[in-house]
């Protein structure tokens, strides 16, 4: 999204919703998570006016995992906010208070909220960001972040255009894990599916009664049922524990 003389908010909204459009249409069309995460990310970048670099950050827990980076800007950002327990970002995963969008206009001024953070990403040469929670109905998923290196680089209309592509990204970073997950699934039901047949076949055992040798070998021995079959399919046999 670039600006145009004569537009609304000096935005040719027209232009941006085609463009957003395409880039809907082409994220459905990734092949992995992976892939889906860098085109969104790389999305952010080409379509948001003053943005130089854009990254996924997810919190699990307390430990902060940074996806699809454009820039090592990104990943030494979520680093600082992850050690310092704060930041724009951080929050935006957190979704604290139910605030979805957040936007430090000029990084080199002092800033309340985050002060130890804001410090220290003047110093990697951070001057404005914008942290959006990547969201559906059911689920949190983390923060889409868009950095510029010049202070006041996002103005509203900006924000405005990082909310509507957060909240397509959102639905297709969810709609590639659920696929990955229905993939992982239907190969972990083949691999049980083999390994019982191969136990089947050299134990003279039924199809119940294998499916059990495998459950109880599994708990008993703490390794997940997926692992003991790949055993099985790999070997034709357990390994020793």
């Amino acid at each position: 999204m670039r600006r145009r003389r004569g537009t609304e908010d000096g935005v040719d909204w027209a232009r941006f919703g085609e463009q957003l459009a395409a880039m809907a249409r082409d994220l459905l069309a990734q092949t992995s998570v992976d892939a889906t995460l860098e085109r969104i990310t790389s999305s952010a970048v080409e379509l948001v006016d003053g943005c130089e670099a854009a990254g996924i950050l997810i919190l699990r827990g307390k430990d902060v995992e940074t996806l699809a980076p454009t820039h090592p800007l990104v990943v030494d950002s979520d680093r600082l906010q992850a050690r310092n327990g704060e930041g724009p970002c951080f929050d935006a995963a957190r979704n604290v208070h139910g605030e979805r969008v957040f936007r430090i206009f000029d990084v080199t001024r002092e800033q309340p909220r985050w002060p130890a953070y804001a410090a220290e990403a003047r110093a990697l040469g951070v001057g404005s960001m914008m942290g959006f929670l990547l969201f559906t109905e059911d689920e949190d998923l983390g923060a889409l972040n868009l950095y510029s290196r010049r202070p006041g680089a996002f103005t509203q209309a900006d924000e405005t255009a990082g909310v509507l592509l957060a909240s397509h990204a959102a639905v297709a970073f969810s709609s590639a894990r659920t696929h990955a997950q229905l993939e992982r699934a239907l190969s972990t039901r083949h691999t049980i599916g083999e390994a019982m047949g191969i136990l089947m076949g050299r134990h003279h055992l039924s199809e119940d009664e294998a499916f059990d040798v495998l459950r109880r070998y599994s708990q008993e021995n703490n390794i997940k049922l997926r692992d003991v079959a790949e055993q099985v399919c790999a070997h034709g046999r357990f390994s020793q524990p």
